[in-house]
């Protein structure tokens, strides 16, 4: 009970302004468990008169229990409308609070998590403790309710006040243990149930290349041992959930009986009349609800501690590494950086040694070098995807560890090989950047990205839906999308990881105008393997084994540079 104070106060800011609606939650329920203790005596007395044929009062009673049902009905009315409402809130709020927290996660965390964790913590987990103040007040007004009417029974009749009390022991002790079965398998299956829905996602995603490698089979087996698994961990759950409940069914049933017998010899010795006796066996009737109420609540307890901690361990706790960012805010920025004795590498293995270069405002800078050279880390280092272990990066001479997060990422774009393209119109994809864009601005940013003449080619237009991941546009048209977001958005810096690679020798050329139209305007930044693609650019660093072996201009590095010379050599003969 500790833990589950301790985690209501975790959510306390989620309810912000919802104060006025759960005091009036509680008072409603209060009043509904009120009425719920008095209908039996009302019902029971009303059933008394029916046999003395008094009608006079009996219209009378029945004019009293006419009221009572609509005042319940209202007032039950009232709570589920300030339920909704504040369930709603609550998810939203929420939902928005972790999603802002997902995207603070170091990258290397999310690399050795799967995204369907993120994914169940987001709808499952969310949504469970979203719930609390409905299901709080719930449990909380069942339990007073319950409370009522074991209070009634000990006016009414001490024996059978006693006699309840002994059969909610066994009931209790029966459902304690029935929670406690449960508990031990239900983590364990979460987490199962996180790698299958993440297999699920790779799967839905990676869909085509699946089919393009003839893997259906293998991906299909894979998922369906993870789904076996999970589905056998639940039915685990199940089987030792309704042997439990089963028993407690009989227990019940026979707790039922022997207040029946209870009740015969009461009346047989003449200690209660028949009215009494009425209202006693509603009383006990209605108390074999109080254990499920008293196991749902233990069991909502510890389902909610459990979401509890899966939903924090992403907002709070250390599980989930987040980014760190300086507090220096540049408004606006030049464009030049330096790399200073920078050296990095993850899992042992160190990817960048000891490098250091410069790069002037406005300045296209190529980079060259065989895989695993460490052109990209470059780009992620510099967009702070990554920390460095040892040494500097300075953005127009302010160390970036010092920097917000707007200064360095507000200020440069990535423009990778398969940019993400989001599954909405060609201009909602462009405002995603700049949610103020003007149609001078899109149109503009279109041009200069040789995208203008095939978006004026479509019926739609810049309304058209582009599809999940782009799938509508083609490799090149996406890059080119990519491109106009950036001029959009108007970073100092932009970056080309691999952009042409994969493309055929027409789009190359666009992209190369594209590029070609940024040029002097902008700090450009170019990986690539295509060596035609950067003959162009003012220097070229080539690097081997995360240092720089040579720099210079294309025809310099021709002439003093005999591993360049090799592989530009290599892609002319290809050619």
């Amino acid at each position: 009970m500790r833990e589950f104070i301790k985690n209501i106060k975790k959510l306390k800011k989620y309810c912000n302004g919802q104060s006025k609606r759960i005091i009036m939650l509680f008072v409603f329920s209060l009043f509904m468990v009120i009425l719920n203790v008095i209908m039996p005596l009302i019902s029971a007395r009303t059933i008394v008169l029916l046999t003395e044929n008094n009608y006079l009062r009996l219209f009378y009673m029945a004019v009293v229990l006419f009221i009572i049902d609509m005042i319940y009905s209202l007032f039950d009315y009232l709570t589920h409308r300030f339920k909704l409402k504040l369930f709603r809130d609550i998810l939203n709020e929420l939902v928005i609070d972790l999603s802002k927290n997902i995207l603070k996660i170091e990258n290397q965390c999310l690399d050795s998590h799967g995204s369907g964790v993120f994914i169940q913590r987001l709808t499952v987990d969310a949504g469970r403790l979203s719930e609390v103040i409905d299901t709080t007040i719930l449990k909380i007004t069942n339990i007073l309710r319950y409370v009522g009417i074991i209070f009634a029974i000990f006016i009414v009749n001490k024996l059978v006040f006693i006699y309840v009390i002994l059969m909610l022991v066994v009931l209790f002790v029966l459902e304690h243990f029935r929670t406690l079965k449960k508990k031990e398998n239900d983590k364990i299956y979460r987490l199962s149930k996180e790698k299958a829905s993440s297999f699920m996602i790779e799967l839905v995603r990676g869909a085509r290349d699946i089919r393009m490698l003839n893997s259906e089979k293998d991906f299909i087996e894979e998922l369906d041992g993870k789904i076996k698994y999970a589905n056998e961990l639940a039915f685990k759950m199940q089987k030792i959930n309704w042997n439990y409940k089963l028993l407690i069914y009989f227990a019940m049933n026979a707790g039922q009986f022997l207040s029946i017998g209870l009740l015969i010899l009461l009346l047989s010795r003449n200690v209660i009349d028949y009215a009494i006796a009425l209202v006693l066996y509603n009383y006990c009737n209605n108390i074999n609800g109080a254990i499920y109420v008293i196991g749902d609540l233990v069991e909502y307890i510890r389902d909610f501690n459990l979401s509890c901690d899966r939903v924090f361990a992403i907002i709070n706790s250390k599980e989930f590494k987040k980014e760190k960012f300086g507090k220096v805010k540049l408004d606006t920025i030049n464009g030049d950086f330096e790399f200073k004795n920078v050296s990095f590498g993850y899992n042992k293995k160190k990817i960048l040694n000891d490098l250091s270069f410069k790069v002037k405002a406005n300045e296209t800078v190529a980079f060259v070098g065989k895989s695993g050279a460490g052109k990209t880390t470059i780009f992620n280092l510099l967009c702070k995807m990554y920390d460095v272990n040892k040494g500097k990066i300075m953005i127009d001479g302010v160390d970036i560890a010092k920097l917000d997060k707007d200064s360095i990422r507000g200020n440069i774009t990535v423009i990778s090989q398969s940019p993400y393209i989001f599954n909405v119109s060609i201009k909602d994809n462009l405002k995603l950047v700049k949610r103020d864009m003007t149609d001078e601005e899109m149109v503009e940013a279109c041009r200069m990205a040789c995208l203008d003449d095939f978006i004026n080619s479509l019926p739609d237009k810049y309304d058209t839906i582009v599809g999940e991941g782009g799938v509508n546009l083609s490799g090149g048209q996406k890059q080119r999308l990519a491109i106009a977001r950036a001029l959009v958005q108007k970073t100092e810096i932009i970056l080309f990881d691999e952009a042409t690679s994969a493309l055929d020798n027409e789009t190359q050329e666009k992209i190369q105008r594209a590029i070609n139209n940024m040029k002097n305007e902008y700090t450009i930044l170019i990986i690539a393997h295509r060596l035609s693609t950067i003959v162009g650019a003012d220097r070229i660093l080539f690097l081997n084994d995360g240092k720089i072996e040579c720099e210079g201009s294309h025809e310099y590095l021709l002439k003093h540079c005999p591993e360049y010379k090799l592989l530009y050599d290599a892609e002319i003969n290809k050619n």
